[in-house]
């Protein structure tokens, strides 16, 4: 495995890190055995969110944390856990958004959950327009001095929504956020024109969802067939896999899965190290539901994709912004 700064921060993390989504993943003693086989691997850092639960089912939401928690067990400090703040998690009006009031609260749920004193890095994770950046900013650097949050960043942001929270927590002097978490792989390549160039003014690190485009560029999947029944995209989005298999989609897949070939690597393998050739990219976050996806997905790290094979990769997936 390999060990990167995060950002400008000082604390090392691996080029991989494993996600809890747990879309495909509905048993938790299964899900448990993925984080124990990711340690065993040399993946240091686990991203999680108070509202993943097995199944992607929000009735199980927090159940990842629980997870996480019970496979950390005299591990904690071997290991840099994320959780995040957000998302809707009950009917209430206060039930959603960056207030101080859910901030505050959803942090000590999810310490409760996680069964630890602190969360490594708290990120936000998506933009709330209808809350002050000073309020939610004052509330995150409160989590910081605390000792309850080491890092802060954020995810689903644009450029210009990260830049305007770093204005105000360098003019208030307080704790600012050290990365970004967006969605970036061969069918996705949005951060490219503003993100990329605003990370590395800031230095800011990079965390990757969705590097294999939920699942399009494993291999599971493949072009001249339907999607595997009781597949994610065959329960969620038939209409939408129909047209991601054809037209520049499909080529970009079809020429994946021939590099792939060529290198001897499978196409998850290709697609991740396509990742983690940008220089902008601290790490990539693999969703693997099963040991088995874990461990195909570490072969991403560890080796260099060459320069031509990379270029290729670039040239026909220039432009594409469907992949998330």
């Amino acid at each position: 495995m390999e060990y990167i700064n995060f950002g400008s921060a000082g604390v090392k993390v691996s080029r991989l890190a494993l996600g809890l989504g747990f879309r495909g993943q509905a048993d938790e003693a299964d899900g448990q055995k993925v984080v124990e086989r990711a340690l065993d691997l040399g993946i240091n850092l686990i991203d999680c969110a108070n509202t993943y639960g097995p199944g992607d089912d929000r009735t199980h939401a927090g159940r990842s944390e629980v997870v996480l928690g019970k496979a950390l067990k005299g591990k904690r400090d071997e290991v840099v856990i994320t959780s995040k703040v957000f998302s809707r998690v009950g009917r209430g009006p206060n039930d959603q958004g960056l207030s101080r009031y859910h901030i505050m609260r959803e942090a000590e749920r999810s310490l409760r959950r996680l069964d630890t004193d602190h969360i490594d890095v708290y990120l936000v994770h998506h933009f709330d327009d209808s809350t002050p950046i000073e309020e939610t900013a004052r509330a995150l650097d409160d989590l910081v001095h605390q000792g309850k949050v080491r890092y802060i960043g954020c995810c689903n942001h644009a450029a210009w929504q990260a830049c305007k929270a770093l204005w105000v927590q360098h003019a208030l002097n307080l704790t600012a956020y050290m990365c970004m978490q967006n969605p970036y792989n061969l069918l996705y390549r949005a951060l490219e024109r503003e993100v990329f160039p605003f990370v590395q003014s800031e230095g800011l690190g990079v965390m990757v969802y969705s590097p294999l485009a939920v699942g399009l560029l494993s291999g599971f999947y493949k072009l001249d067939a339907p999607p595997p029944e009781g597949s994610l995209w065959a329960k969620r989005w038939m209409a939408r896999y129909k047209n991601m298999m054809v037209g520049t989609e499909g080529k970009a897949i079809a020429t994946l899965f021939e590099v792939a070939d060529e290198l001897g690597k499978t196409p998850a393998q290709v697609a991740l190290a396509w990742v983690l050739s940008h220089p902008e990219v601290t790490v990539a976050i693999t969703g693997g539901d099963t040991v088995a996806h874990l461990e195909d997905n570490i072969g991403g790290v560890g080796w260099t994709l060459d320069a031509a094979l990379r270029a290729r990769l670039d040239a026909v997936s220039e432009n594409l912004e469907s992949g998330r």
